[in-house]
């Protein structure tokens, strides 16, 4: 169904992030597709000779531009120059392909063909519905990518994303100028950023099923990184889209959910714990009517909370925010 589109009239644009990629990004730049117009590659300070390659293949395809940052900036600030760039040059959908060669370009008309349909705003790859491709992923790798998965499922809203912190996107340009990219995390929180603030648009995402493709690139992402920082993140882009989603830009029963179900289930363990070490000192039972308060106000807490999820799964973005192109 893919091939019977015509990508070459769409003006699409990859931005290629490049750090220490001077061994892959030539094999990257020579698989993209003759339909792609704009090859953004943005050297984020890479101190190896990744831009030198850049610009000899540039010197051959003029398609390619190389931009260039004088200090890391991260990946997401590496996306961040390139996105404003290809919305300067008029693309009407962005891709993101990584420079070490982990994506596979034979996919990108799996990934585009939902954005010029019309069919989604937003798409990415999903590594986890093919079972063979999954088997030659590290299992540590295939470990923490399953646990942070499933809580930025609750930080961004996105339940029915079963692989949201896979790189390989495509977003049409409309909605992408509609993100506020000050708010977009530089670091390798990107792609989980940039799902929350797509969730406060409204944005539909469709995921692609591809295989990432691992080889002997050195990743630079530091362990500390996915255990310190990434859960202090998730937890604050949470909070933020809960109260923007529920008591800024609507006020829903949801909201009315959390407002008498947080505060029950405070109550009740509150109290509960408070009266349970009071009477514990003095080595005495509790009064009846003492334990079965904390006791009601945690169960009709939790059952609440409960309702307010159930509800919140039910909210994920269902109508595109785009026309077919």
């Amino acid at each position: 169904m893919a091939e019977k589109i015509n990508f070459r009239k769409h003006n699409i644009a990859v931005v290629i992030p490049a750090y220490r990629v001077e061994r892959e990004i030539e094999s990257v730049l020579r698989s993209l597709p003759a339909y792609v117009k704009h090859i953004l590659v943005v050297d984020d300070a890479s101190p190896d000779a990744t831009a030198q390659i850049v610009e000899r293949l540039a010197r051959r395809d003029k398609r390619i531009t190389l931009l260039r940052h004088d200090s890391n900036r991260g990946v997401g600030g590496a996306m961040l120059t390139g996105f404003r760039r290809a919305l300067e040059l008029g693309a009407r959908i962005v891709v993101k392909l990584d420079g070490d060669g982990q994506m596979d370009a034979s996919h990108l008309p799996d990934l585009l063909t939902p954005l010029v349909r019309g069919e989604a705003d937003y798409s990415k790859g999903n590594r986890f519905r093919d079972v063979q491709a999954l088997r030659h992923m590290p299992f540590i790798r295939r470990l923490g990518n399953m646990g942070l998965g499933f809580l930025s499922k609750a930080a961004t809203g996105y339940w029915n994303v079963f692989d949201p912190t896979n790189g390989f996107i495509a977003i049409r340009a409309e909605v992408l100028a509609h993100l506020p990219l000050e708010r977009v995390d530089n670091s390798y929180f990107f792609e989980t950023s940039m799902l929350g603030n797509l969730y406060l648009l409204g944005a539909v995402i469709r995921e692609v099923p591809m295989p990432a493709r691992y080889r002997d690139e050195v990743s630079s992402l530091v362990i500390h990184r996915v255990l310190f920082e990434f859960p202090l993140k998730l937890f604050f882009a949470f909070i933020r889209r809960m109260w923007l989603k529920n008591f800024i830009y609507d006020f829903t029963m949801l909201s009315i959910y959390m407002l008498v179900g947080l505060p029950l289930l405070m109550f009740g363990i509150i109290f509960g714990a408070t009266k349970w070490i009071y009477y514990a000192n003095l080595h005495i039972a509790a009064p009846t009517g003492t334990v079965i308060l904390p006791t009601l106000a945690l169960i009709l807490g939790i059952q609440i909370l409960l309702s307010a999820i159930e509800l919140d799964l039910q909210s994920v973005p269902k109508e595109p925010l785009t026309s077919p192109l």
